[in-house]
């Protein structure tokens, strides 16, 4: 039995607000800030407070949770928040924020005394709705029993890679990791895109693959968003998912490592958006496929 903490969630876009719900369901007082208020006052229904601001919303907080755009609106949430944070509280990063990002995030929490957590997660808006997400976490370990409620609420498992959250360490498997899910959903588009325009029907392409070393579970249900026009609301959208491929580009590039594959997914991605798929799922880039918007 955990007790109750103060929680606060700074953005609550997809997974922000599923985070805040699952925290407020475990028991937990949940105060919840996004920039757009609009977006955060559905949680309300769910006991979630809602804050004007920053430092209205991490008042009394024992843990601030963090899971923005991108590492430059974290780090700007937090100069708004850090007023109103006392010394030694804890701060969850959870945002995919790329290990020079990740760095800054910790030197600013260095400098205000905050204990700080690197603990980004994996998974999409099902598993996030479900508390199914995974916790990919670094950081010291002295402290954890106050992040280790968070991590329960929002997860189903959590995956510890070292105590120096600066260094990145949870940030750095989380790209690997997405530059996995970014290849093998760009490689989904392609294949219904080629199967179009060859006359082929690609369920007959899924029987064929169908309980082989090929076949993967991912591959039938972001091709069936794309086949059934179910691309809104979105799993992950494909502007964040660009944001992410250019994130494991530039980690590539700055460790000696050329992506090709990851490079092209950014393009693709990015195509994707500039042909007004940005607010849907990231397998909308099988629309980057065509010279311009399609229907599927």
């Amino acid at each position: 039995m955990t007790d109750n903490l103060t929680v606060s969630v700074l953005g609550t876009g997809i997974m922000g607000a599923a985070m805040a719900r699952n925290l407020a369901r475990a028991g937990h007082t949940v105060h919840a800030w996004n920039r757009t208020r609009a977006k955060a006052e559905p949680l309300a229904a769910d006991g979630v407070r809602i804050a004007d601001t920053p430092a209205q919303a991490v008042q009394d907080a024992d843990v601030v949770l963090t899971i923005l755009y991108d590492g430059p609106a974290a780090l700007d949430t937090m100069r708004e928040a850090v007023p109103a944070l006392r010394p030694g509280t804890v701060w969850v990063q959870s945002t995919t924020a790329g290990i020079e990002g990740v760095a800054e995030l910790a030197a600013f929490a260095r400098e205000h005394g905050l204990v700080f957590y690197d603990a980004p997660v994996l998974g999409t808006r099902q598993p996030a709705e479900a508390g199914k997400l995974t916790v990919l976490a670094a950081g010291p370990t002295e402290g954890r029993e106050k992040v280790t409620p968070v991590f329960d609420a929002v997860g189903a498992r959590t995956v510890w890679s070292g105590e120096d959250g600066g260094r990145g360490g949870a940030t750095r498997l989380k790209l690997v990791a997405n530059s996995w899910v970014l290849a093998v959903t760009a490689a989904a588009g392609e294949a219904l895109a080629l199967s179009e325009a060859l006359g082929v029907d690609p369920r007959g392409f899924f029987d064929l693959v169908a309980g082989g070393p090929l076949d993967m579970g991912y591959l039938r249900a972001k091709s069936e968003l794309v086949l059934e026009n179910r691309l809104t609301p979105p799993q992950f959208a494909v502007s964040t998912a660009a944001k992410d491929a250019r994130l494991i580009v530039q980690a590539g590039v700055d460790h000696g490592v050329r992506l090709d594959v990851a490079e092209a997914a950014a393009a693709r991605m990015e195509r994707a958006a500039a042909q007004g798929h940005a607010d849907e799922d990231m397998v909308a880039a099988y629309f980057a496929s065509f010279d311009e918007k399609t229907d599927s």
